[in-house]
């Protein structure tokens, strides 16, 4: 099954039934950092804002719409990080669903409160040692085969990817009501169902958009995979970006993101510290590390703004604004304290 434009607008409207859509909001911060020239803006795509603090809600909502009818009393379980935990837990609350998650047992202690907070159950497993016992599957498989539980993917499915789509024509929308055109698409991939909703819907709307893709550099399966032409699994991603830690692409994702993504960047984890210090400063946001990473990025320097070669493309009064996703703020305050004292 394909994920279509036609579906992701289909998404778009059972979503606005059970949530309010992220703000986008313009950075004069982060232009005057990067030393725009001309007119060109900078607007960050803010997820934090959702009822669970990260865009995982979206993919989940459309997901769960989707197969609550056919349920019959059986329970939805789920693997995740804790922001797709949450984001299903709360899908399972609109529409009368039981919830299992499987979760690391070192995930956020805001992941975990978001989580049960809808009334999702939750059962924990030893990530560390993960890539060689392989408990995370085996506990959803168990779960699945005793309890008869359908399983939803965080990422690898096409209404999930549908789902995040939705954020995209969110974007698409605002920009093009403002009368802007945009040059750089910025956000975060992992298992790559983020990227993959938001790229169909940005390609659509501005065709000719460099769309950039961002991972931890112990953790980037996808920048391998597109160096290889094929999905990398990588034996044991490393981050502090715990949302990032995926083993390979999606399979349902990858033919996505490699027709649609144009580059993609690493960044180390003292980098996206510095990002999360400087969002803090500059916009007073608490972000995690996931949803910091596409503004170290930028701050950086690892993508190349500079597009005078691409203006007939854009518009040669214009060259185009910059939209940069800021997926999930779900941090504990410890940890976000102490990230911060690392790089002051």
């Amino acid at each position: 099954m394909s994920v279509t434009l036609q579906q992701i607008h289909q998404a778009q409207r059972i979503l606005a039934e059970h949530m309010t859509p992220a703000p986008l909001v313009r950075s004069y911060a982060l232009e005057q950092a990067l030393k725009l020239r001309g007119d060109r803006r900078v607007w960050i795509k803010d997820y934090g804002w959702t009822p669970v603090g990260s865009f995982k809600l979206m993919g989940a909502l459309y997901w769960m719409s989707q197969h609550a009818q056919g349920l019959d009393a059986r329970p939805v379980a789920a693997h995740s990080s804790g922001n797709f935990a949450s984001g299903l837990s709360y899908a399972g609350h609109r529409f009368g669903a039981r919830v299992i998650i499987v979760m690391p047992e070192s995930a956020p202690r805001v992941k975990f409160e978001n989580t049960r907070r809808y009334g999702a159950e939750v059962r924990t497993y030893d990530i560390t040692t993960d890539h060689q016992t392989g408990v995370r599957d085996r506990l959803a498989k168990e779960i699945s085969e005793q309890e008869r539980a359908l399983q939803a993917s965080p990422y690898d499915d096409p209404y999930v990817i549908a789902g995040n789509g939705v954020g995209g024509l969110e974007i698409v929308q605002a920009l093009r009501d403002a009368g802007r055109k945009l040059s750089h698409f910025v956000c975060a991939v992992s298992g790559g169902g983020l990227m993959a909703g938001h790229a169909l819907a940005i390609a659509d709307g501005f065709p000719q958009a460099r769309i950039v893709g961002v991972e931890p550099d112990q953790a980037d399966d996808f920048r391998q995979s597109r160096i290889e032409g094929r999905r990398v699994r990588l034996p044991k991603p490393t981050s502090i970006c715990d949302g990032l830690l995926s083993y390979d692409v999606g399979e349902h994702n990858w033919p996505i993101l490699k027709r649609l993504v144009s580059d993609s960047v690493v960044c180390s984890d003292q980098e996206t510290k510095r990002a999360m210090a400087w969002l803090y400063q500059a916009h007073g946001l608490r972000t995690e590390p996931s949803g910091a990473i596409t503004t170290a990025a930028l701050l950086e320097g690892r993508i190349a703004l500079d597009i005078q070669d691409q203006s007939d493309a854009v518009g040669a009064d214009q060259e185009g604004d910059i939209v940069v996703v800021l997926s999930g703020r779900n941090i504990d305050e410890e940890v976000f304290t102490k990230y911060l004292k690392d790089v002051a």
